[in-house]
């Protein structure tokens, strides 16, 4: 689920940060660029770890900032196909049981991936399994916010990075 990721970048540190500590400035740096955030067929980056390797700095004529690059490692949520992950249940939906981790609130079970026979009700709007039983048939409902945790296995993983909107700043032109 989670896994140590090494990366390497090239870290811009801005002049006003000459005064702080070289390292400090690069952890901080690397925190804002990276946590939080999904990078393509990495995962969804948590934190930094540790800094493996800086090399030498170097100045570009006309910029302020020194650029160093940085061999370093990210912890990275990347569960793995079939992984069974724990959850709560965020909200139900014709379109699956969407799941919530706590730190992590985009998993969606769909139909087909839930325990057979499942159905949907719709005046409760709540997916319930149709539990066999000696005197008939006992619907067991998957409640939104009960406090239950729910096992589920990964199936597929598709973490799409975020898409980031330009907006244009006052006073520019265009």
């Amino acid at each position: 689920m989670f896994v140590l990721t090494e990366m390497k970048d090239t870290v811009r540190i801005q002049p006003w940060l000459f005064k702080d500590d070289v390292n400090d400035a690069i952890v901080n740096v690397l925190n804002k660029k990276f946590a939080n955030k999904v990078v393509h067929n990495v995962g969804l980056c948590i934190a930094l770890w540790d800094i493996q390797q800086l090399e030498d700095s170097f100045l570009f004529p006309g910029d302020g900032a020194h650029h160093t690059v940085v061999y370093f490692r990210f912890v990275v949520f990347r569960p793995f196909i079939d992984e069974i992950l724990l959850g709560k249940i965020k909200s139900c939906s014709k379109d699956g049981v969407h799941v919530s981790m706590g730190f992590f609130d985009d998993i969606i079970i769909p139909p087909n991936a839930m325990q057979d026979p499942t159905r949907f009700d719709e005046q409760e709007q709540l997916w319930a399994w149709e539990y066999a039983m000696e005197d008939g048939k006992h619907d067991l409902f998957m409640d939104i916010g009960s406090g239950c945790l729910m096992k589920h296995s990964l199936t597929q993983r598709r973490l799409d990075p975020i898409k980031r909107v330009k907006t244009p700043r006052k006073g520019r032109l265009k």
